[in-house]
């Protein structure tokens, strides 16, 4: 599995000036991926049922070999970690390459989809190669590219850096990010985002957030989905947050069908103190893609709601958020009382 994955991004990164088409490439990797598509098919579990399945690791599990930073912001590399290190030293120089290479096409490459097709096929190529190809289940015809659905919002919750390479490797059509703006400055995918022209945003600046609407509202009505995290950034303990506001107004606006997506276990494999990965992902990460909800006629309100109803479904039950867990109300607690008080007395006297 591992080797392949280096030979096609050689591969693409080659085709850009040979010639080749960028058909060519996906045909070679849905060759060379055959083993990996039939994980795409499967399902950890069963439809409705929920999955309690825990794959957090211990601190002993982790077992760290680097520590860099201080608590509670400090990074830990295991033996796992330095092997995905490896991995992104060697293709992430190839990813820039290839990104190069297809940035010389300009307008030639429209919606710069062929320039983003690059950071797709690292990311298969990346989750391959450290043993952690998602299988996905739900309306998966839906991701696939060709299939003429038109323009919609996509949606996931977000636990962890691994949600990005594994939306990545799923989603086929051409679609542009809604990200905070900081990742411009990240390696490989600050030149994806920029490169490819999608949308970053800076949520402390109102002005930032009116040029993001506008650009979401723009890629909408030219057909191109949009991909965005409700959250509005990576939950720390894994749980799934409060949803930011604004974000369904461009479905309501443009009225593009909301597909919302559930990640599960990202968090599990690549948790906010990992700096890469502490453990394969292969049989643990999981993608379920849920039915469409329609946004005409239905609020920013409802359409949130919607959208979190569909995400619990299928979110793990150590990913639920936290304000699921069932307390008793002391008001209940305390008529319960008086009422036992009072039948207590009516007996005596």
């Amino acid at each position: 599995m591992k080797p392949f994955c280096i030979a096609i991004l050689l591969s693409m990164a080659v085709s850009s000036t040979s010639g080749f088409s960028t058909s060519t490439i996906r045909s070679s990797l849905s060759i060379s991926t055959s083993s990996a598509s039939i994980l795409r098919a499967a399902s950890p579990i069963e439809e409705g049922e929920l999955d309690t399945r825990s794959f957090l690791l211990s601190q002993d599990e982790i077992n760290p070999l680097l520590t860099f930073g201080e608590p509670p912001k400090e990074k830990l590399v295991n033996a796992h970690g330095l092997w995905c290190l490896l991995v992104s030293l060697v293709t992430g120089p190839i990813w820039l390459l290839a990104m190069a290479l297809m940035a010389k096409k300009g307008d030639n490459d429209v919606n710069k989809a062929e320039y983003d097709n690059t950071g797709k096929i690292w990311s298969k190529a990346w989750l391959a190669a450290t043993n952690s190809y998602p299988t996905i289940s739900g309306d998966v015809e839906r991701l696939k590219a060709g299939n003429d659905l038109g323009a919609c919002l996509f949606v996931a919750n977000h636990a962890s850096w691994l949600d990005i390479p594994v939306l990545c490797t799923v989603l086929d059509p051409v679609f542009k990010f809604i990200a905070k703006g900081e990742l411009a400055k990240v390696p490989c995918i600050g030149h994806q985002l920029s490169g490819g022209q999608h949308i970053l945003i800076d949520r402390e600046d109102r002005r930032s957030q009116l040029k993001t609407f506008k650009e979401g509202i723009n890629w909408l009505k030219k057909g191109v989905p949009l991909m965005a995290f409700p959250e509005g950034q990576r939950s720390q303990d894994g749980h799934l947050m409060d949803f930011k506001g604004g974000l369904f107004l461009m479905a309501a606006k443009t009225n593009v069908p909301i597909v919302p997506i559930t990640l599960s276990h990202t968090h599990a494999i690549m948790p906010s103190n990992a700096l890469f990965p502490f453990q394969a992902g292969a049989g643990k990460l999981h993608v379920h893609v849920h039915d469409p909800i329609h946004a005409q006629g239905k609020t920013e309100d409802e359409l949130s709601a919607a959208v979190r109803e569909a995400f619990m479904k299928t979110l793990p039950l150590e990913q639920q958020p936290l304000e699921t867990l069932v307390f008793e109300k002391p008001e209940a607690e305390t008529e319960a009382k008086v009422e036992e008080r009072a039948t207590e007395e009516k007996a005596a006297a």
